[in-house]
């Protein structure tokens, strides 16, 4: 397993005690480098959304649990928040979390002569996203889409 992914899932597992003691569930997991700098990002969630307080608490429990383990070589940043309105899925289990809900896809070349596409989610997996969409007689249709096509996709928001 490859030093990021390693970090990624053992601060998956001590975050899983923190959050179910909380109610709060786990939305994902980042460890990356952006210039010379680490910055291993949690973002949460809950029904009702995420407040500063909680992501202070989480980030307090964590850090404390991350200082006993000490897996984590390279010096970084932690980071704990909401993964926001339109939060980005790539991981699997976002995917499985959003079903029924609906996402703007974003194409690397124009589909159907256009390089964007909203629609509801109905099925993911790792080749693979399946979103029902309106025809212009506004009747629903299934469309699959090879994620090597894919951009982006986002929880659609609506304001």
């Amino acid at each position: 397993m490859a030093k990021k992914e390693e970090i990624e899932s053992g601060t998956e597992a001590l975050l899983e005690p923190i959050l179910d003691e909380f109610g709060f569930e786990l939305w994902d997991v980042d460890y990356v480098r952006e210039g010379k700098e680490y910055y291993l990002r949690v973002y949460i969630d809950k029904e009702g959304g995420i407040t500063i307080d909680d992501c202070v608490d989480v980030s307090r429990r964590l850090s404390d649990e991350l200082d006993a383990k000490d897996f984590i070589d390279d010096a970084y940043t932690l980071e704990v928040s909401s993964p926001g309105l339109g939060r980005k899925l790539v991981k699997e289990r976002e995917f499985a979390k959003s079903i029924g809900r609906d996402v703007d896809i974003k194409f690397y070349k124009p589909v159907d002569g256009s390089k964007e596409l909203t629609g509801r989610l109905s099925e993911a997996d790792a080749k693979n996203v399946t979103i029902e969409v309106a025809d212009s007689s506004g009747t629903l249709q299934q469309r699959t889409f090879d994620r090597k096509e894919i951009a982006s996709v986002r929880l659609s928001v609506d304001f």
